[in-house]
């Protein structure tokens, strides 16, 4: 018998951007779940002309909440878990498979994030059989022990741009900080405050989350390179530079095959060169060395929170741009070629 797939939804206030949701994954899935957390705009009119079902929920602070009545409401067999800004980029076949699939198993998609000047990609767990429900005010996780898989389906994001994260301000930092009250050993929740901290460029609030997150028990969940990444540009934007070379030196090991963890380490020695010009020659070498370690490395999406071109393109430019301050313009232009930008 077919296994029956639902895209399920929590939205609000999303008249502008749920349509490009549901149009995209509705040829590949059986049905299309909206749960309206109390939309002011034409949301749930849109949703439904767009070929939802629509329900409505009082919001109650707790995206878990949310997020499990919609999953009930839905009841298939298996639930895609996505959000009204983002959509399906590529993989309809891998949906569609799923109908001659046993629900025995959590399916990751890529994650596509779109943000001003470029794009990030990681993996999340949005393919679920039906029974299972999630746990977490916000950032919720879906709770199993189930065997996970890695599917062929790749999904955009445009939530991180400038003007829906200036809509969405304050509001991730107040129910963080409220689950952090209840569980302040959470080193995930810590992991996240700092996220929502850095990309408003609040960088002490967010080393200051990190840190708590880095002292904390915490199993491998796949976010610890996205950490570092961030904790490097952090420290560096507060010119604190050498505890972040001091954090860095006995990570090289544990974050080696990250283009994004070197990319920020060159970019941290640049600026401590910069800031200090009578260790500038002898920083310059570590510089090119991190940043060569990049393209050694290559693009890696398939690591939390990498960024398009670190492995790439932008470790070129920022190594043709120190070989053109020492005096390497031949080898400057020759990396040009070899990396040019996407165009």
């Amino acid at each position: 018998m077919a296994q029956r797939i639902s895209l399920v939804v929590i939205a609000r206030d999303e008249a502008a951007r749920i349509g490009r949701l549901l149009d995209s994954v509705a040829p590949w899935v059986d049905a299309m779940l909206v749960l309206d957390t109390g939309s002011r705009d034409d949301t749930p009119r849109i949703a439904a002309a767009h070929g939802a079902r629509v329900e409505h929920f009082a919001w109650c602070d707790d995206f878990s909440a949310a997020r499990n009545r919609a999953l009930e409401l839905a009841a298939a067999d298996w639930h895609l878990v996505l959000d009204a800004d983002e959509w399906l980029l590529d993989g309809g076949p891998a949906l569609r498979a799923l109908r001659q699939m046993a629900p025995d198993f959590a399916g990751s998609i890529a994650l596509r994030d779109h943000f001003d000047g470029g794009t990030s990609q990681g993996r999340l767990l949005r393919v679920l059989p039906g029974f299972v429900r999630y746990a977490g005010r916000i950032h919720e996780q879906p709770q199993h022990q189930l065997p996970q898989r890695a599917l062929d389906l790749t999904i955009g994001h445009d939530g991180y741009l400038n003007e829906r994260l200036a809509a969405k301000r304050g509001r991730n930092e107040a129910l963080l900080r409220a689950d952090l009250a209840q569980r302040p050993d959470d080193a995930y929740l810590w992991y996240q405050l700092g996220k929502d901290a850095y990309v408003y460029e609040d960088y002490a609030q967010a080393e200051a989350a990190f840190e708590r997150a880095a002292g904390l028990p915490h199993p491998d969940g796949g976010w610890w390179l996205d950490l570092m990444a961030r904790r490097l540009f952090a420290l560096k934007s507060l010119k604190r530079h050498a505890d972040a070379l001091a954090l860095a030196e006995p990570e090289l090991q544990r974050c080696g095959e990250s283009p994004d963890f070197f990319f920020a380490l060159g970019d941290l020695l640049l600026d401590f060169a910069a800031d200090t010009p009578a260790q500038a020659e002898a920083l310059v070498p570590m510089i090119e060395e991190a940043w060569q370690r990049c393209l050694l490395l290559g693009e890696r999406p398939e690591l939390s929170g990498a960024v398009a071109g670190r492995g790439s393109h932008l470790a070129a430019h920022n190594l043709a741009l120190l070989m053109e301050a020492t005096g390497r313009a031949e080898r400057a232009a020759a990396l040009r070629q070899a990396y040019p930008a996407p165009v």
